[in-house]
């Protein structure tokens, strides 16, 4: 009996270590299941968060309802420029919208769209840009990384996650993108005018007329104030020059070109200088740190640019200073003034733009003025212009004739006015 109760003993301690292994492995598995699953559907939700782009969004002047309110990802390991898992692959591409929340394209679309890569417009450091018209009939431009550039492939990336998040009248709008067949390419709305260096320095153009110039540099100010105001966390573009302000039919201006931007709160510092020589910040090439009055420094020059119709590839600068000596409250800056203006200018509203370029410059980036600040500024001018043409606009009103009859060349003067006074105050 003593054998058998012992035995009996020994097999149910036995059983019983087993079934509580077993108890806890089950326990176990179902917590791992249950944990993935809860990942899954956090993941899920998260990049339901993420705005998928509307060709032809506006947002308000108003920075604060031009934010979106989301966040971008901080790290770019969600994209894989070899075309790897995180980007969705497979048939299913015209209407999948990536993590980015750009939507993808496949190769042969854009092949086919550009005639195999053969309708080139452009040029640039990041690879060749071709013209192409979709299937669905929109004219889109198709940016393709050259296939020798490494740093395009972080450039690459840059553009997709931040333009996947920024949305406004004045930032380029990105359609989506293509990385399949070793190949990346960036898919932009078409800018029918092309960039305003075209405009300033190519012959085949008219000259920019005062008034235009005034309204692109309004456009660009109002593209930096969202960047830097209304991006959660603020964006420093770091490449603000007149080739990567983009035209469209109605010659209205947007920022584009975000392959060297940076979000301002993620680091503050970069081992290498990155820009354009003439548009550098001098603090920021001393001290290797850019911040958003780094993009001020580089409006300022543009906003230079537009005055003298100078590179600053060309002396623009030091052609700047040397007016600066003799420049007064209200006088001494017309003498910069670009000679293809041929005097068609509002002197005051030059010394006004021209000594909000200054104050941009300043070496000093404390001293420099917001974005905000430029905008106001700038708006000032707009509609003060509006309100000089409202006003001369009253002067010419029909004159009645002694037999009661109108004089149709009054009416002819009141009519053209109007048509100006008419113009939307920005």
């Amino acid at each position: 009996m003593k054998g058998v109760s012992w035995g009996l003993i020994i097999g149910v301690t036995v059983g019983v270590v087993i079934g509580v292994l077993l108890a806890t492995s089950a326990l176990f598995c179902i917590r791992f299941r249950k944990k993935r699953a809860q990942i899954g559907s956090s993941s899920s939700r998260r990049a339901s968060t993420i705005p998928i782009r509307v060709n032809g969004v506006d947002a308000c002047t108003i920075v604060s309802d031009s934010t979106t309110g989301q966040e971008s990802p901080r790290v770019l390991e969600n994209l894989d420029v070899n075309g790897g898992s995180l980007w969705l692959e497979g048939p299913r591409r015209k209407n999948v919208v990536s993590v980015s929340g750009i939507p993808k394209y496949p190769y042969k679309d854009l092949q086919k769209a550009t005639s195999n890569f053969t309708t080139v417009i452009g040029q640039g450091a990041f690879g060749p840009v071709y013209k192409a018209q979709m299937s669905t009939g929109e004219t889109v431009a198709v940016k393709v990384l050259a296939s020798n550039s490494k740093q395009g492939e972080k450039e690459f990336q840059t553009e997709v996650l931040l333009l996947g998040r920024l949305h406004h009248r004045n930032l380029v709008n990105l359609v989506g993108y293509c990385a399949e067949k070793g190949e990346h390419m960036l898919i932009y709305v078409y800018m029918t005018n092309g960039s305003l260096a075209s405009h300033l320095y190519n012959e085949k153009y008219e000259p920019l007329k005062w008034d235009l110039r005034i309204n692109i540099a309004l456009d660009v100010a109002r593209g930096l104030e969202y960047l830097h105001d209304g991006a959660v966390p603020p964006v420093v573009h770091r490449d603000i020059k007149s080739h990567n302000i983009l035209l469209d039919k109605s010659m209205n201006a947007r920022v584009a070109d975000f392959g060297l931007s940076r979000e301002e709160m993620v680091s503050h510092h970069a081992s290498n200088i990155r820009g354009t020589f003439g548009y550098l910040d001098p603090e920021y090439v001393s001290s290797r740190s850019f911040t958003t009055k780094s993009d001020v420094y580089s409006f300022g020059v543009l906003l230079f640019e537009l005055i003298a119709g100078r590179n600053p590839q060309q002396g623009l600068m030091e052609y700047v200073e040397l007016a600066a000596i003799n420049a007064e409250v209200n006088e001494g800056w017309e003498e910069i003034a670009d000679a293809r203006l041929d005097g068609s200018y509002d002197t005051n509203e030059l010394h006004d733009m021209a000594r909000l370029a200054y104050r941009c410059i300043n070496r000093m980036s404390r001293k420099r003025p917001s974005m905000r600040d430029a905008v106001q500024t700038l708006s000032r001018i707009v509609k003060g212009r509006h309100s000089k043409r409202r006003r001369r606009s009253r002067q010419f009103f029909p004159v009645t004739i002694e037999d009661g009859s109108t004089d149709r060349q009054s009416h002819r003067r009141q009519d053209s006015f109007d048509s100006l006074s008419d113009l939307p105050d920005v």
